[in-house]
């Protein structure tokens, strides 16, 4: 980016002025995005959470019925059995989705610091870019103030 008199910052081309209030829209939109990111992991994370804790609360309540009927002796004691195998598969797919969830937000944190790495690469190489254009630009201006040197000494 360049500044100009006025104070107002240039895009690249350098012929579309970004004011300080772009910017600040820009970056505030960029924080708008993260932290709706951060609410929607967060509410994902109490979403599995709360199933886990349900699902564990259920176990535990079904073993103690279980125990209840096996002390009883009653007929379904196989209806049981099926339904107390279902709920430890549910409970294993919930542990599986726990760890699954963790490991998405590793990779998220690893994928957030890679394009933070590449925004700052960006900007640096943005800079330079800038600077090459501003010397370029006075190099092609001295060289026409010498060449109109030369045609107004030839006249």
């Amino acid at each position: 980016m360049n500044t100009n008199n006025s104070g107002a910052t240039t895009s690249i081309k350098g012929k579309i002025p970004m004011d300080e209030n772009e910017e600040e829209d820009i970056w505030r939109k960029y924080q708008a995005r993260e932290e709706e990111i951060e609410r929607r992991k967060m509410a994902v994370k109490e979403k599995v959470q709360q199933r886990l804790g349900y699902a564990e609360e259920a176990t535990r309540s079904l073993t103690q019925k279980m125990e209840e009927l096996e002390i009883m002796g009653d007929p379904m004691r196989k209806e049981v059995g099926m339904l107390r195998k279902k709920i430890d598969m549910a409970n294993r797919d919930v542990k599986s989705l726990s760890q699954s969830c963790q490991k998405k937000e590793k990779e998220y944190k690893e994928i957030l610091e890679a394009f933070d790495e590449k925004n700052k690469e960006k900007a640096h190489l943005v800079s330079i870019l800038m600077e090459l254009l501003a010397e370029s630009e006075r190099v092609r201006v001295k060289k026409l103030e010498e060449i109109n040197k030369t045609v107004g000494s030839l006249r």
